[in-house]
């Protein structure tokens, strides 16, 4: 126990807490800046068995923030679960580090997350959160939700049958908002994000339950802002995610966005769960440093995103042309529209 003397001598977690640590399971969803941070902190803590489940492969553009991977990984465009379980393995051998390469979706969630003791979000999109909103609350078990962007973070903690959870507050999935690709971001506000929801990840796999947030937190690092929201009164009694009588709507697959591959076409169609209504010129002064091309009518925008030309209609259907691979497909509209 040498290994772990240091935070044993932390009296709130001590040897019986390194014990309980050493016995647990978190998943992390999603393996970019916040998930990198997350799982070294948790294995390098000594968490028992850590999995990483997530799509993607490491880019440059990702190693800026994204503090597992290396340039040879960019080189060669390792999927981030798979560098991300190497890379945590020769950090601890101690610890069970299991990397899947996939998307989370209503069907599989529940393979992941079915024996663990607590979710880590580190997604990028509000449709995979409200998945494993539902899939958690089903299973009874709790999660810490994440978000980072600019110099921002935010990050609160739903407690099965305790306090709201993250349906009630939103009520809808958010169809606008700045992404890291519009936005940018700096790793401090990574750091910070992560640090917040790997001290939940500890405090409950510990038994330090009275320990544990019980608000919503935000911060902006650059401009020195910090701010604590009550929201014990925002718990919905008839939410159909942890209300009296749950349905748990987002793991039925009619909340998901719906993605179609266009007859004779090079181009994937996705249509969001929930109906926009965009401000194109919004939408076009945050895809400025992102994208190319970007033009626009009273119908639609459309706009240069790498090889791909993206066409955004106003209800925020969007055709992704130069490419019938709707994982990709997906990943480009959630990487540029949120």
């Amino acid at each position: 126990m040498e290994r772990y003397s240091r935070q044993q001598l932390f009296a709130p977690i001590g040897e019986e807490g390194q014990k309980k640590i050493i016995d647990s399971h978190v998943l992390v969803i999603g393996a970019g800046a916040l998930g990198t941070a997350n799982a070294e902190m948790l294995v390098r803590g000594g968490t028992g068995k850590v999995t990483i489940v997530d799509r993607d492969y490491v880019e440059w553009s990702n190693l800026q923030r994204q503090q597992l991977y290396t340039e040879q990984d960019a080189k060669e465009r390792i999927p981030k679960a798979a560098a991300a379980e190497r890379r945590l393995a020769s950090i601890n051998s101690e610890v069970i580090v299991r990397g899947t390469i996939e998307d989370v979706t209503a069907a599989s969630i529940f393979e992941y997350c079915h024996d663990a003791d607590m979710i880590v979000d580190a997604t990028d999109n509000f449709e995979t959160r409200m998945l494993i909103n539902d899939a958690a609350l089903k299973q009874g078990i709790p999660w810490v939700y994440g978000a980072c962007v600019g110099s921002y973070g935010l990050t609160y903690t739903v407690l099965p049958g305790e306090g709201p959870c993250l349906n009630c507050l939103l009520k809808q999935i958010p169809m606008e908002g700045q992404t890291c690709d519009t936005a940018g971001i700096i790793s401090p506000a990574v750091q910070i994000t992560a640090s917040y929801q790997t001290a939940e990840v500890f405090k409950w796999l510990t038994g330090e339950k009275s320990a544990m947030r019980r608000e919503i937190l935000s911060f902006d690092v650059w401009r020195n802002q910090f701010s604590k929201i009550s929201v014990a009164k925002v718990k919905n009694p008839s939410c159909p995610s942890c209300g009296e009588n749950p349905i748990y709507p987002y793991l039925t697959g009619d909340k998901s966005a719906k993605t179609s591959v266009l007859c004779g076409r090079d181009t994937v169609q996705i249509r969001p769960a929930e109906a926009r209504s965009l401000d194109f010129q919004s939408l076009a002064n945050q895809l400025e440093q992102a994208a190319q091309k970007i033009t626009a009518n009273p119908y639609l925008l459309s706009f240069q995103a790498g090889e791909n030309r993206v066409v955004v209609f106003r209800d925020g259907r969007a055709l992704i042309h130069g490419t019938k691979d709707q994982a990709e497909a997906r990943k480009i509209y959630q990487k540029y529209l949120g």
